[in-house]
């Protein structure tokens, strides 16, 4: 099976620059989208072959995630059930009968970190919502989790360690999760790979000089890295500030 995610900074704007053309090109089996800024009713797009579920965020033109897949859910839940998290659209939860596959668009800790103690919440209650899943079947996770996990996973390490997303405490939950029972599946077969990354800031001519950052990511549970085929990062695709990631799983 093959998944793809992508945050597409607003799918509106990513619709006129060649969504529709990479989606097709994928035959994708999964298709999970964050960031997606839109309410219902604002886009019409239809696939023929996948069923699409949303989930909005409360305020307009902000976060919100979607999937799209081939095969239909035994359940759908939208959220993690903690009504303090759940009003930003950020996470979307399919159940198999094999695997639960979970979207998720993780919050930025913001300028000068004011969202930090919020982000240190939610992280727990991430934690704890996909164990809990886990321990009845294995999780795949994708999605914009705004966290490059170590040094290797952005271009400028050393100027950005108290900035969001590269804060020991962000990093800390970030290996909390993986000691939890999951896999970062880029990084089980690109164990040394510098230089790949799925963001860089419109400034700068970052992505020109591929000053970026890896905070786009697919994580499995343990007992699935047997069935891993593959793991990649569609940097050749425009679009959005974010680029595609991907993986192939034999399930």
């Amino acid at each position: 099976m093959k998944f793809l995610s992508w945050n597409v900074n607003g799918l509106r704007a990513c619709l006129q620059k060649g969504f529709t053309d990479f989606f097709e090109s994928m035959d994708a089996d999964f298709f999970c989208l964050q960031e997606t800024k839109l309410q219902a009713g604002q886009v019409d797009v239809l696939y023929e072959g996948y069923e699409q579920y949303w989930n909005y965020a409360e305020k307009k033109g902000y976060s919100g995630t979607a999937v799209f897949t081939r095969h239909t859910p035994m359940s759908v839940r939208m959220g993690m059930g903690r009504e303090e998290h759940d009003k930003e659209g950020r996470v979307i939860t399919l159940e198999y009968e094999n695997f639960y596959l979970i979207t998720v668009y993780t919050p930025n800790s913001q300028n000068e970190l004011a969202r930090l103690p919020y982000r240190m919440s939610w992280e727990e209650e991430f934690r704890s919502f996909v164990g809990e899943l886990d321990k009845s079947k294995p999780v795949i996770i994708c999605g914009d989790l705004n966290v490059a996990h170590k040094e290797i996973d952005l271009k400028n390490p050393k100027t950005n360690q108290k900035n969001a997303g590269f804060t020991i405490e962000e990093r800390n939950k970030f290996t909390d999760l993986l000691d939890a029972g999951f896999t970062d599946t880029y990084r089980y077969f690109n164990p040394e790979m510098t230089g790949a990354y799925t963001w860089w800031s419109y400034r700068f001519r970052a992505r020109e000089k591929n000053a970026g950052w890896r905070i786009d990511y697919f994580l499995i549970s343990n007992r699935l890295e047997n069935k891993l085929l593959s793991a990649g990062i569609h940097n050749e695709v425009y679009g959005s500030d974010h680029c595609p990631v991907e993986c192939e799983l034999d399930l």
